[in-house]
């Protein structure tokens, strides 16, 4: 009995380590899978971005390119399921950055939401996300009452959910109206990223791999929040997006660091 117990405790405890501890996970992955992983294709070498913009690079003769890098920052691939507006179910896939927190919305222009690493930053709760989506179908703002209306609960339960989004500055209260509390904030509605590119494999070897700031745990704990109950995520994996560093020195001597999307060729912020 005892062994019985003591091998249930090793099996749950594995399991744990397994679905939460992100370090773990990626070093048994890593060795199981003899040091390869997965990027999006690259699309356009350091070269042809450097010749595309070398006005804006290299200005004259007295600007020097330093030899440029290729960087991998990591992402979170989903298939996930879901409930259209239709009512009907729908597929698809979702990608999500593990740097910046952030949803892509489509490859071919690497648009993305702004708004929900704040989220993740601040512990976003449930409640917070029904003050949140409320925002968001209102245009970014809307008053107290509009809200009672739509979520018809006691003033103090809606009081309280007000008072926690605004406590982790996701909302902002001007008068009786609030208002989200980011710059150019922009929301995913549906759980899907358009995908035009395809997957290869890579060499970790001699790969420089970007930093995660947040786990998958993190970002499938705050897609089930988002996106709600008929939500489902089928599968995951970490996948990668090739990133070229490109610095300049000056004639002063200082460096000017640029990265680019070796995907679509355009320039990064990654500041």
């Amino acid at each position: 009995m005892i062994t019985v117990l003591i091998l249930v405790s090793v099996s749950v405890a594995g399991w744990y380590t397994w679905d939460k501890v992100d370090v773990v996970r990626n070093f048994i992955e890593e060795k199981v899978s003899g040091n390869d992983f997965q990027t999006l294709e690259i699309r356009y070498s350091s070269d042809e971005i450097i010749q595309n913009h070398r006005d804006e690079l290299l200005k004259d003769s007295s600007y020097t390119l330093i030899e440029p890098k290729l960087l991998f920052y990591p992402y979170l691939l989903m298939e996930v399921k879901y409930t259209k507006s239709s009512g009907v179910t729908g597929e698809g896939t979702l990608l999500w950055g593990l740097s910046d927190g952030e949803m892509v919305l489509d490859t071919h222009s690497w648009e993305k939401t702004h708004g929900f690493e704040d989220c993740l930053l601040a512990k976003a709760s449930k409640n917070d996300f029904k003050v949140i989506t409320a925002l968001v179908e209102s245009g970014g703002v809307i008053d107290r009452e509009r809200l009672f209306h739509r979520f018809k609960v006691d003033h103090d339960i809606l009081d309280d959910w007000v008072d926690s989004c605004r406590s982790k500055k996701l909302i902002a209260l001007t008068g009786n109206k609030m208002r989200l509390h980011f710059q150019s904030p922009k929301f995913g509605t549906n759980p899907i990223t358009k995908i035009g590119h395809s997957l290869v494999t890579n060499s970790a070897k001699y790969a420089s791999k970007c930093k995660r700031h947040y786990s998958p745990a993190q970002i499938r704990q705050l897609t089930q929040i988002v996106f709600g109950k008929d939500f489902g995520i089928r599968k995951t994996e970490e996948v990668f997006l090739p990133v070229h560093r490109i610095a300049i020195q000056n004639p002063d001597g200082s460096i000017f660091t640029t990265y680019w999307n070796a995907l679509t060729g355009k320039r990064l912020d990654l500041s």
